[in-house]
């Protein structure tokens, strides 16, 4: 359904990802690990046309994305829920999902998916007249997901969504990321959280420095000595 090959992004002078090769098969979830600086989120970015590659490829559903803009990308289904949340805080919550589905035109479902995404996070159903800027870091969280959701994408690309956020919220978070799968929607997902990110992924992908160093399925690396000692040991997170 995706596929990255021979994948080259340069940071100016700096080769931040060097030939990687990676792809999901619709219904995956697929998990990108790897430590601060390994190049996962220029991944994401690469794919939604925020970064241009300075070699390889970029194919969804069999068309080449790297050429198209972003917007484009989300057109075709490709929808990413960036690091750091980057929801529009002077606006409600509401107005926030709404942006979410300026790519669509069809009233009728964009209102029952708003409906949708008020029901699959009830705390945003409870302040969807709030700005967007005085909720708490776990519920801007939630909105960057739900807003993200409401271009009902095909492709979900979700960067770090447990960072920063308390532990009762991350369940929460991946309890929604679990009806998703069961749903069939396809996720390539890079998250700190190793064991969660495994946990509910079918694959992975190991990032070092830019290139892909380990991959298989999530049940082996779960078993795999060096994923065991750098992500998964006493006070991994």
């Amino acid at each position: 359904m995706l596929a990255l090959t021979n994948l080259s992004v340069n940071y100016g002078a700096v080769s931040a990802l060097r030939n990687v090769d990676l792809h999901l098969q619709a219904g995956e979830v697929v998990a990108l690990l790897g430590a601060n600086g390994a190049g996962k989120s220029t991944v994401l970015r690469t794919i939604s046309g925020l970064i241009r590659p300075v070699g390889g490829d970029v194919v969804y559903a069999g068309e080449t994305l790297h050429t198209l803009s972003p917007t484009a990308i989300v057109a075709r289904g490709v929808a990413h829920c960036p690091e750091g949340r980057r929801v529009f805080g002077g606006m409600s919550v509401l107005e926030n999902l709404r942006l979410g589905a300026s790519v669509r035109s069809d009233a009728a479902g964009i209102r029952s998916d708003m409906a949708r995404m008020l029901s699959l996070f009830p705390i945003l159903d409870e302040r969807q007249h709030q700005s967007a800027g005085t909720l708490s870091g776990g519920e801007q969280q939630m909105l960057a997901l739900a807003r993200a959701l409401m271009a009902r994408p095909k492709v979900l690309l979700l960067d770090e969504p447990s960072l920063g956020v308390a532990p009762l919220i991350v369940r929460s978070i991946f309890a929604t990321l679990s009806e998703l799968r069961a749903e069939g929607v396809t996720m390539l997902l890079v998250e700190q959280n190793a064991r969660a990110a495994l946990a509910l992924a079918d694959r992975a992908y190991v990032l070092r420095t830019g290139s892909v160093a380990l991959s298989g399925t999530a049940a082996e690396l779960r078993g795999s000595p060096e994923i065991e000692q750098a992500y998964l040991g006493a006070g991994a997170a």
